[in-house]
């Protein structure tokens, strides 16, 4: 139970810094990748402060024998680049570009009513479902 508490609090907080750095505003994230005409550091700020966070935790994380609330560590076993990986992430980067939104901030928009988040949820369900039916056919 404690598990899945700690996920909820997490989650939660993530939303909330989502919805406080302004970061499911879909036009901050294309003010940041508008380098030409308005730029829009604000996603760069938030990327930064992340960083910072997450490179302090990670250092304090794994200096412990194993997690608090599993028995070892998850994390990733291969290093290699390979086809999939690169077309998923050029996939993921137009889908960032061209509608503003990436999963977490569209998932936390939906508790808004942002009607672009319902949107780009259902099109992310139906991305995932197509790659499904693709992996299999292989």
């Amino acid at each position: 139970m404690a598990k899945y508490l700690s996920a909820l609090f997490s989650g939660l907080v993530f939303g909330l810094g989502l919805c406080v750095s302004q970061m499911m505003n879909p036009q901050k994230v294309i003010g940041f990748l508008d380098v030409a005409g308005a730029w829009d550091a604000s996603l760069a700020l938030v990327m930064a402060g992340a960083l910072a966070v997450a490179g302090v935790a990670w250092g304090l994380i794994l200096r412990r024998e194993k997690p608090v609330l599993e028995a070892e560590f998850q994390v990733a076993k291969t290093t290699q680049l390979d086809s999939s990986l690169i077309a998923g992430a050029a996939i993921f980067g137009i889908g960032w570009g061209l509608s503003g939104f990436c999963p977490g901030p569209a998932i936390a928009g939906l508790s808004l009513g942002i009607v672009e988040s319902y949107v780009f949820v259902g099109a992310m369900f139906v991305g995932m479902w197509v790659f499904q039916i693709v992996s299999k056919a292989k």
